[in-house]
């Protein structure tokens, strides 16, 4: 049982010995060794509020694209306003375009329509005035013995002209 329980010596031996690498380690080790854990802990705190800050601009970038969309479609909307009005502006003005030219093309007609109503009056009335001057001819050609016969013979003149000038304007 001697190889298991040490001597006396050897405990205090052991124990100078562990107090040294203690008081090594503790001289020259362990602050190294807390200085790496506090830059550790203080690189991975960084790293937390980094990713805070981070996630913090997310957000704000989140927020700014929903309102650049926001206006984005709002453009959009009075873009498609302003193309409605220019359509119905356009309509407008061509309709009234139309409304115009219809209106100078009644015009044209109803000029149109005057001159062959004053032409036909013109025809007309040289066709009076050949039937005045036949109506003379046969007055004058016709021996009228008494003046009861000539007021006769103007009636029928009279109503032979009337029948023409009836079936001229028909």
């Amino acid at each position: 049982m001697d190889l298991v329980t040490p001597e006396f010596s050897l405990v205090i031996w052991m124990l100078i010995s562990f107090s040294i690498l203690v008081f090594i380690l503790g001289k020259f080790a362990w602050k190294p060794i807390l200085n790496a854990l506090k830059e550790r802990e203080n690189s991975i705190e960084s790293a937390l509020q980094s990713a805070e800050e981070a996630k913090a601009e997310m957000s704000k970038l989140k927020s700014d694209n929903e309102s650049l969309i926001q206006e984005a479609r709002l453009e959009r909307d009075n873009m498609l306003k302003e193309a409605r009005a220019m359509k119905d502006n356009i309509i407008a003005e061509a309709k009234k375009a139309a409304e115009e030219e219809s209106a100078k093309m009644i015009q044209r007609a109803n000029e149109e329509i005057n001159k062959s109503k004053m032409a036909a009056i013109g025809e007309l009335k040289s066709q009076v005035a050949g039937i005045a001057i036949d109506i003379s001819e046969k007055l004058l050609n016709k021996e009228l013995k008494s003046s009861e016969e000539q007021e006769r013979l103007i009636q029928q003149h009279i109503q032979d002209f009337e029948s023409k000038q009836s079936a001229s304007l028909n």
